[in-house]
C-alpha cells in the first residue's frame, strides 16, 4: 500500500537537489550546455520531475512561481506542504507515498490533474480550493465511507475519478453510487461510463438525490445571499457609510451602556427612547443615501479623468509613431545611399546629414514627450482638485449631519436626565407607583448617583458618534490622498519608461549608423 523506508537516507528536498534536477530534465545539446553554465532561473521552469528521489519532506519550491507540472510520485512523503508558491501548478503527481491527509492545496487554484494514488488517505476533504479539478486519481488508498463521494459533487468540471483498491470499492452498490452522484463523470477507474450505466444509476438513487439537489439548493441560495451582501458591503465601504443604513450607530451606543439599558425600564423612557431611535436612524440613513451620491459622483470623475489620460497618451503616441514611420522610410533610402556611395566624401556628408536626422528625430520625440507631460500634468492638477472639492464637500456634510445626530443626543440626555430626577423624588416621597428592578432601583440613592449614571450613558453615546465621524473623516481624506498621491507616481514612471524607450531607439539606429560608419572606413 506504501513504499517502504529503504536502505538509502530519507532526503529533504533542498538547493543542490533542485538544481541538479532542473540541470538534468533541461534542454540538451548547445543550448542545454549554455544554461548550464549561465544557470537556469527557477522562476522560468515550467515542468519539474522529481521522482524515486527517497524525499521524505516537500521543501524550498518557493522560487518556481512559474511552475505547472510537478512530479513527486515514488518517495517516502508523508505531508503535503510547501507547495503554497506554485499557484500556476496544472498537474501534480504524489502518487506512491506515505501521505495520509489531504491538506497543502489551499493556493493551487489552477490545478486540473491531482495523482494521490497508493497513500495512506482515509477521507476526501480539504479540495475547495481546485475548482478547476478536472482530474482525480486516489486509487489504492484507505478511503472506507462512501460519503466522501458527496464531497466530490462540488467540482463542477471533475470528468476522470479513479477509486479501485479503496475499501468503498468493494461495495456493491459502488459504481451506481458515483454514477449517479457525480452525474458528469465521465471516467471512473479509467473505463469510460456509458450512457446505460447512468440512467440505471439515476434511476436507482432518484429519491436520494433529489433530497440533496433540495439541500444544496438551499445551501447554494445561502451562500448567494451572503456574497450579494458582502458585494454590497464592499460598496457601502467604497463610499465610507457602511452599517449606516439602519439602526446599526444607535444599537452599538447602548451595546456597552450598562446604566443606559437599565434607565430604558424608567416610567416614560420607553417612548423617548423609541422616538429618539426614529429620528436618529433617518439621520443616518441620509448619511448613507447622500455617501453612495457622492461614491458616484467620485467614480463619475475618476472615470473621466482615466478618459482623459488615455486619449492624451494615445494622441500623442500616433503622433510619435507618425514620425518615426516617416523616418524609418527614409532611414532605408539612407543607409542604402552610404552603403553604396563609392565617393569617401560622398559618404561622410550623408553620414552628417544622417546623424542630423537622428538627432532632430530625437529632439521631436522629446519635444513631443514633455508636451504631453504638460498636458498630462495639467490634467491631473485638474482632477486633483476636483477630488479634493467633492471630498471636502463630502465631509463638510457629513460632520453637519453628524452634529444632529449630537444634538439628538443631548436633547435626549436633557429629557433622560429630567425623568431620573423625578423619578428619584417619587422614590423618595413613597409616591413610585410602578414596579422597578432592583439594578435600577440601586441607582436612585441620591441626586449625585442618578445624574452621574445619565452622564455616564450621554458620554458613551458622544463617544460612539465622534468616533464614527473620525473614522468616516480619516478613511475619506487617506483615500483621497493616497489615489492622488498614485496618480502623480504612475505619471513619473510613464514618463521615465518614455524616456527610455526613446534613448533605446535613438541609441539603436545610431548604433547601426556606426557600425555602417566603421565598415566604410575599413573598406
Amino acid at each position: 500500500m506504501q513504499r517502504l523506508y529503504d536502505s538509502v537516507e530519507p532526503r529533504v528536498m533542498d538547493a543542490d537537489m533542485l538544481k541538479l534536477a532542473v540541470g538534468e530534465q533541461g534542454p540538451q545539446e548547445e543550448a542545454g550546455q549554455l544554461a548550464r553554465q549561465e544557470g537556469i532561473l527557477f522562476k522560468d521552469v515550467v515542468s519539474l520531475r522529481l521522482d524515486f528521489q527517497n524525499i521524505l519532506r516537500i521543501d524550498s519550491l518557493w522560487q518556481f512561481e512559474n511552475l505547472r507540472k510537478l512530479q513527486l510520485d515514488n518517495n517516502i512523503i508523508e505531508k503535503i506542504e510547501g507547495l503554497e508558491h506554485l499557484v500556476h501548478l496544472v498537474w501534480l503527481d504524489l502518487s506512491f507515498n506515505n501521505i495520509e491527509a489531504i491538506e497543502g492545496l489551499d493556493t493551487l487554484v489552477n490545478l486540473e490533474d491531482l495523482s494521490l494514488f497508493n497513500n495512506r488517505i482515509t477521507k476526501i476533504d480539504s479540495l475547495d480550493a481546485l475548482v478547476k479539478l478536472q482530474v482525480l486519481s486516489l486509487g489504492n488508498n484507505q478511503i472506507g465511507n462512501m460519503m466522501n463521494i458527496i464531497y466530490l459533487r462540488r467540482f463542477k468540471d471533475l470528468r476522470s475519478l479513479s477509486l479501485s483498491g479503496n475499501p468503498i470499492a468493494e461495495s456493491e452498490d459502488y459504481k451506481m453510487f458515483i454514477c449517479a452522484y457525480l452525474p458528469n463523470l465521465v471516467y471512473l477507474d479509467f473505463r469510460r461510463i456509458d450512457d446505460h450505466t447512468k440512467e440505471l444509476a439515476e434511476s436507482k438513487h432518484q429519491y436520494s438525490i433529489d433530497e440533496l439537489k433540495h439541500r444544496e439548493n438551499l445551501i447554494q441560495a445561502r451562500l448567494d445571499d451572503e456574497l450579494a451582501r458582502q458585494v454590497e458591503l464592499e460598496k457601502h465601504k467604497a463610499a465610507f457609510v457602511e452599517h449606516l443604513n439602519g439602526s446599526f450607530l444607535f444599537d452599538s451606543m447602548y451595546t456597552e451602556d450598562v446604566e443606559g439599558n437599565k434607565l430604558a425600564y424608567l416610567p416614560g423612557v420607553g417612548e423617548l427612547l423609541q422616538g429618539y431611535k426614529d429620528k436618529f436612524v433617518i439621520i443616518c440613513l441620509n448619511i448613507f443615501e447622500y455617501g453612495l451620491k457622492q461614491q458616484e459622483k467620485r467614480k463619475l470623475e475618476l472615470d473621466t479623468f482615466n478618459e482623459c489620460i488615455k486619449e492624451a497618451i494615445q494622441e500623442n503616441q500616433e503622433q510619435g509613431k507618425h514620425r518615426i514611420a516617416k523616418f524609418e522610410e527614409k532611414h532605408l533610402l539612407s543607409l542604402n545611399a552610404i552603403r553604396e556611395e563609392s565617393n569617401l566624401t560622398n559618404i561622410e556628408v550623408r553620414i552628417v546629414e544622417y546623424s542630423e536626422d537622428i538627432t532632430e528625430l530625437f529632439n521631436v520625440l522629446m519635444t513631443l514627450e514633455m508636451q504631453l507631460v504638460e498636458q498630462l500634468e495639467e490634467i491631473i492638477n485638474m482632477f486633483e482638485r476636483n477630488i479634493m472639492d467633492l471630498v471636502a464637500l463630502f465631509i463638510e456634510n457629513v460632520q453637519s449631519l453628524m452634529a444632529q445626530c449630537r444634538d439628538l443626543e443631548n436633547h435626549h440626555h436633557e429629557k433622560l436626565l429630567e425623568i431620573s430626577i423625578n423619578t428619584l423624588e417619587k422614590i423618595l416621597k413613597g409616591e413610585l407607583d410602578e414596579d422597578l428592578p432592583e439594578d435600577v432601583r440601586a441607582l436612585f440613592v441620591d441626586k449625585d448617583t442618578i445624574v452621574n449614571a445619565v452622564g455616564a450613558s450621554h458620554d458613551i453615546h458622544l463617544l460612539k458618534i465622534d468616533n464614527r465621524e473620525d473614522e468616516l473623516v480619516t478613511r475619506t481624506n487617506s483615500w483621497c490622498t493616497h489615489l492622488v498621491d498614485t496618480i502623480h507616481k504612475d505619471e513619473v514612471m510613464r514618463n521615465r519608461r518614455r524616456v527610455k524607450e526613446i534613448n533605446q531607439y535613438i541609441d539603436h539606429i545610431q548604433n547601426e549608423l556606426d557600425t555602417l560608419e566603421c565598415g566604410d572606413v575599413i573598406d
